[in-house]
């Protein structure tokens, strides 16, 4: 009995750390630091890459005076909506999810990571 209730206490801390991380917006503001020299996300301005502020929601490749690779004019016109479920494939691998893409970033590896971003990118997109 003792085991179980350990157990499952370990279980329920494990997953709240879980979902914590997973949803740090201010993580994610440390992570999109290497994202700032290409983008922004607190305003409209373009630099080498389109603002992200109002990603979430936004088809690819259609942020207002920003001249798009073909390839992600095409996977927008193809049906492509920036969300948490295609945000999180992107930044695993851009270049894998859309070919041709002339974003250079090799993508995040970590999967909390990506979360902390989505979740900062969510405060810009609302």
């Amino acid at each position: 009995m003792r085991s179980t209730v350990f157990l499952a206490a370990i279980s329920v801390a494990f997953l709240a750390t879980g979902q914590s991380q997973a949803q740090d917006a201010a993580a994610g503001e440390k992570v999109f630091a290497r994202c700032k020299a290409c983008h922004t996300a607190e305003d409209d301005t373009n630099k080498v890459g389109p603002s992200l502020k109002g990603v979430l929601g936004k088809t690819a490749g259609t942020h207002e005076g920003y001249k798009y690779s073909p390839a992600m004019v095409k996977a927008g016109e193809g049906g492509l909506v920036w969300n948490e479920q295609t945000l999180t494939e992107y930044l695993h691998s851009p270049k894998a999810m859309v070919k041709g893409t002339k974003m250079a970033f090799a993508g995040l590896k970590k999967d909390d990571e990506i979360a902390n971003v989505i979740a900062y990118l969510k405060q810009f997109s609302q």
